[in-house]
């Protein structure tokens, strides 16, 4: 207990935002694990939320619609909705997404008040260090550096939850984690390090598979954004010295090099032997998750979020290169006959080998050792221009039942919309409250082998065994 704070209650909802759970990792402190937070006297306010991490700019104004946030360093802060009268109530994390370089705890779309009060659980979501401040592999340069320090921040978030929750009313031996994308991703990293283990007790992962470099590709990463700043190995201490900003322009610079604004990530979680000693999904497949239920999913499109028509898109040999890059796999030539041969070829590919059989491979990983359960969204709005088709990130608002984002996105909720959130929401609450995701409306069996029964989430939800067998063996063919 660091100290008091004082929010606010809004529609049967208390609210606390900016809440402190670690000391702002600046000057000695950057690039370093995180520290416990200072403690304070007196009550302390938390009606605002904390700063944003670094990160680029939202020029589109989608993750922060009709305003600017503050950017810093010190962004360390996370943000608990709880019902009115909360106590001992099941307690989930979110985790949120943008490719381990954009995103916030703080942004609308994450609100947690309607989970909170539809679901009577606890929301807690949180910020963690992104891009070169979260995920640089330094280690290798010496003991005055730290790699994975994003995650690090996660297990903070967590090791706050479990030691400060009883006091918003949550349960503290209760805490799932769900996140998506690069969150989804985060969370598959946590269930493989020692130093989250005993933090949570159940897992939800949408669109996001293991995902983790190598050492060596995490320290070229590391040095080329030194040659960016001009600075040599020896002399790596000036990047504690070095203005955020210029660091953040450096970033843009080797991003752009390296991946040619392709969705490779070239910052990431990396294998490294004092926090992350072996590949998640290796790891679970050893049993570092055993006995934490699993609920897993991806979106049937999630490669039309970043192929669209319309938009530029390089040729298919070209776009082949840029998936087997961002992917680290060999030649897709012959994977690529089996897709259209436009930029819908590219979209199919980054969907079902990287996201969904990411997925399948990570379920498999759990099997001996823990509960799972698969499902996949396939709703789509027709003649929106980008929902059409259940692109990556389309299902997020849907599970916080946030709909006016689909309004601002200039949809108009039908009953359809409305019924499929519900369903989505009670999995996810019933998954929370009692570590199975099934409901008395909507049964959901155990993922196996044998029947690989799935959830479809469309505008009526069911159970079906083994959707799509045949991409899932052609793909699986290129999965490690």
């Amino acid at each position: 207990m660091y100290g008091k704070v004082r929010g606010i209650q809004d529609h049967g909802i208390n609210i606390w935002r900016g809440i402190p759970f670690a000391a702002p990792p600046t000057g000695e402190l950057r690039f370093r694990a995180p520290q416990p937070p200072a403690s304070w006297n007196g009550v302390r306010d938390a009606f605002a939320f904390g700063p944003v991490c670094h990160q680029p700019p939202d020029r589109k104004g989608t993750r922060f619609p009709g305003g600017t946030p503050v950017y810093d360093e010190d962004c360390l802060y996370l943000n608990v909705w709880a019902p009115a009268g909360a106590e001992s109530l099941p307690v989930m994390v979110w985790i949120h997404g943008g490719t381990f370089l954009t995103g916030a705890g703080s942004q609308p779309l994450f609100d947690g008040a309607a989970l909170a009060l539809s679901g009577n659980v606890v929301v807690v979501s949180v910020n963690y260090r992104l891009g070169p401040f979260g995920f640089l592999h330094l280690a290798p340069l010496g003991d005055d550096y730290s790699s994975n320090v994003g995650l690090l921040d996660q297990i903070a978030a967590l090791e706050w939850t479990r030691g400060n929750i009883a006091g918003f009313g949550g349960d503290p031996q209760r805490i799932t984690v769900f996140g998506e994308s690069a969150g989804s991703m985060s969370i598959a990293a946590l269930l493989a390090m020692p130093a989250a283990r005993g933090l949570l007790t159940g897992a939800i992962m949408q669109s996001g598979p293991s995902q983790a470099f190598r050492p060596e590709q995490g320290e070229a990463v590391a040095l080329g954004l030194l040659a960016e700043l001009g600075i040599d190995r020896a002399n790596a201490g000036k990047l504690l010295e070095l203005p955020a900003e210029a660091i953040m322009e450096a970033a843009g610079r080797l991003v752009q090099r390296l991946t040619g604004g392709s969705p490779a990530m070239i910052f990431q979680p990396v294998v490294d032997s004092l926090t992350l000693p072996e590949e998640p999904v290796r790891a679970v497949a050893n049993g570092s998750a055993a006995g934490i239920p699993l609920l897993i999913g991806t979106n049937a499109h999630e490669g039309h979020y970043f192929f669209r028509e319309g938009a530029q898109v390089p040729a298919i040999e070209e776009s082949l290169k840029v998936l087997q890059q961002a992917l680290g796999t060999p030649d897709l030539s012959e994977l690529a006959s089996h897709y259209p041969a436009n930029w819908e070829g590219p979209a199919g590919i980054l969907t079902d080998l990287f996201f969904w059989g990411g997925a399948i491979a990570f379920a498999e990983s759990q099997l001996e050792h823990g509960p799972v359960w698969m499902y996949r969204f396939d709703w789509g709005v027709k003649e929106h221009p980008l929902l059409l088709r259940a692109v990556h990130t389309a299902e997020i608002p849907y599970v916080f039942g946030n709909m006016s984002h689909l309004r601002d996105l200039g949809l108009a909720i039908s009953p359809p919309m409305e019924s499929l959130s519900s369903s989505m929401q009670n999995a996810w609450i019933a998954f929370a409250h009692g570590g199975r995701p099934g409901t008395r409306d909507l049964p959901w069996p155990e993922y196996g082998l044998t029947e690989r029964a799935t959830l479809i989430f469309d505008e009526t939800a069911c159970v079906v065994k083994d959707p799509d067998p045949e991409k899932r063996r052609l793909v699986f063919k290129y999965i490690s």
